[in-house]
């Protein structure tokens, strides 16, 4: 079986407009739609949930968050 790769940002685009999960250092983590993002992958999350060691904390109409935080983005 052959597995092929996908580009990371390719998947961003796929996951425009969908619900996602994002991971970050310091045990974040943000839930909501994602909106935009750029090449460094830096998002825009509209109707986001912030979450601190999985408890909600805030809720915001929208969200950026710094690529160079996120540990993983799951669709």
């Amino acid at each position: 079986m052959v597995t092929q790769m996908r580009k990371p940002l390719s998947v961003l685009n796929q996951s425009i407009n969908s619900h996602v999960i994002v991971e970050l250092k310091a045990k974040r983590e943000y839930r909501g739609v994602l909106d935009g993002y750029d090449p460094h992958m830096n998002l825009v999350l509209k109707n986001a949930e912030e979450l601190v060691a999985g408890e909600s904390v805030r809720k915001m109409d929208v969200a950026i968050v710094r690529g160079d935080n996120v540990i993983y983005i799951s669709p």
